[in-house]
């Protein structure tokens, strides 16, 4: 493997040091090494040499060392034993003696063309050694493919010019700088150019690379042609499409769906805790117990656990249903769910990634919240069936008894519940409610949290689309607070801030047209659906729940 050549420069003045009157001995140790004028030297080498014969004297050249693979020294630049020798008689000829009379106190200062720094003073330039330029050739191969340079010098002789997009300046583009940022002066209608471009760099490069519009970065002043100023990103199609999906996902998904039924059907039975056995609801209500029961006292209730848990189940396939049906037709590929268990709800909801780049900001927006929307809507139905039910004697065989202070976890489902089932039902330490009602409750609950403007999740995914990503860091960082805060979402705010931090922080990358306005309409409703989040995940506190009647509050 070949390496670079390498050479430094210690320059010292010798001016002082040979006006001095000295002896034959005292010359004897000064060796300077001899320049070999070879075809193998470097340039620098040669070029060092004919000034000094030209010279005679070594006033601005000092130490000389080359690390040329071609060079007579080590490897450590160190001559060997003969060529010092040859070096110091060299010396002797090249360099005349100066009379000891010219050596005066004035002269010792040295001339403003020479550095006066000191030997010990690092080179001006870099030496690397073979160890190192290795690293970066490493590096270059384990790093993602870059653009190459002779394409990016086609792409600008063949799509860029006058009537499209003049360049003045090309900076770094992508999460490893692995891409180029194209900034300058646009010279049509943004949507029109951009289309342009993006047809002329199939005919020119083929489909090798990919070429998104996004907003210039720190833009001072707005297009003159209106909205924000524009610039255009070039990226490799491998390093800017996502993967696809591999066995292992395949395996993890399934894994992580039997657990989150496991979880459905453990809260279908948790949500009988009047019929269950007394020595299984004080193990799971009395921290003192400490001897499990019998499992097996369990198996009876499994059955009638089954029509919750297709509740939260069924939310959970509507949820991802309205993902796809957005995404089909504009042909956008979704992965596999990745459904996360929870034993309060049921389920977190589940993690679906986007398989090819979003064509626009409008796409982000209505992929989003379809999602939440539809599984909403389902678990809204269940919801006011349940409460209905629930208000019929007739129906009272399939009623279950839960805490009256569980109406008070949310705002808007209390109050809901409140109309619905009246004073004198709510104001009380339990109440009789159709397992319905529960499934409701938390597929609701459920789509509210993923609808938090923040990182990834569906809510952040709109908030980015319609008001972009400096928008969804201040959202993001008022609802880290809150939940932190446990303002929102009561005693889940802890476990579902960790699950965010942990799987959903980053925010989605850029669509291929990241700038064009996603319209009044669009933006109202994310605005809206965000108010109706703060007010589903807002608890009732105490006061108000005892004013307005949403469980029995207990004082001491």
């Amino acid at each position: 493997m070949g390496t670079l050549t390498g050479c430094s420069f210690t320059p010292v003045l010798f001016n002082f040091l040979l006006s001095i009157p000295r002896s034959d001995a005292y010359r004897e140790r000064i060796r300077l090494p001899e320049l070999r004028k070879s075809r193998k030297s470097c340039f620098l080498c040669r070029e060092s040499l004919y000034k000094l014969k030209r010279t005679g004297s070594c006033t601005n050249f000092g130490e000389f060392r080359c690390f040329s693979a071609n060079n007579d020294s080590n490897g450590n630049g160190e001559s060997s034993d003969s060529s010092r020798d040859s070096n110091a008689k060299a010396t002797k000829t090249a360099l005349p003696e100066q009379p000891a009379e010219e050596f005066d106190s004035d002269k010792t200062a040295p001339p403003a063309s020479v550095s006066s720094r000191p030997q010990n003073i690092s080179p001006v330039r870099p030496v690397y050694n073979n160890f190192q330029v290795d690293s970066f050739k490493l590096m270059e191969l384990l790093g993602p493919e870059k653009v190459d340079p002779a394409d990016v010098k086609l792409i600008k002789e063949k799509l860029f010019g006058y009537s499209t997009f003049w360049v003045t300046k090309e900076e770094p583009f992508g999460d490893l700088a692995e891409g180029i940022l194209f900034l300058g002066n646009l010279r049509g209608k943004r949507e029109e150019v951009f289309a342009k471009l993006q047809s002329q760099l199939v005919e020119v490069t083929g489909h090798k690379y990919n070429l998104f519009m996004v907003e210039e970065p720190n833009s001072e002043g707005l297009d003159p042609r209106g909205g924000p100023r524009v610039s255009f990103g070039l990226l490799p199609k491998e390093v800017s499409e996502p993967g696809p999906t591999t066995l292992w996902q395949y395996v993890i998904a399934l894994l992580l769906f039997l657990l989150t039924t496991g979880s459905s059907v453990e809260l279908g039975i948790a949500s009988q805790l009047n019929r269950l056995p007394p020595e299984v609801v004080k193990y799971f209500t009395d921290p003192n117990a400490t001897e499990p029961p019998d499992m097996e006292l369990l198996f009876p209730f499994v059955e009638s656990a089954l029509p919750l848990a297709y509740g939260v189940l069924g939310v959970l396939l509507f949820h991802e249903v309205g993902h796809f049906l957005a995404a089909f037709p504009k042909k956008v590929q979704l992965s596999i769910p990745f459904f996360i268990p929870n034993i309060t709800l049921g389920s977190f909801g589940a993690i679906t990634q986007f398989k090819s780049i979003l064509p626009d900001r409008s796409t982000k927006v209505d992929i989003s919240i379809a999602g939440p929307f539809a599984g909403a809507a389902l678990s809204l139905s269940m919801f006011a069936v349940g409460l209905l039910l629930s208000l019929n004697q007739d129906a009272a065989g399939d009623l279950v008894q839960v805490p009256s202070m569980l109406f008070q976890g949310s705002l808007l489902l209390g109050l809901v519940s409140r109309a619905t089932l009246g004073y004198a039902a709510m104001h009380a330490a339990t109440v009789s409610i159709h397992p319905l009602v529960i499934a409701g409750w938390c597929g609701l609950t459920t789509s509210a949290f993923n609808m938090l403007p923040v990182g990834c999740l569906d809510g952040g995914r709109a908030v980015q689309g319609a008001f972009g990503k400096n928008a969804l860091i201040g959202y993001g960082l008022t609802t880290y607070t809150l939940l932190g805060l446990g303002v929102l979402g009561g005693p889940l705010s802890l476990p579902w801030g960790l699950y965010v931090l942990i799987c959903q922080r980053n925010p989605e990358k850029p669509c291929l047209n990241d700038v064009t306005d996603v319209g009044t309409w669009r933006k109202t409703l994310v605005l809206l659906s965000i108010f109706l989040v703060v007010f589903t995940l807002l608890p009732v506190w105490d006061e108000l729940a005892e004013e307005l009647g949403i469980g029995l509050v207990t004082t001491f």
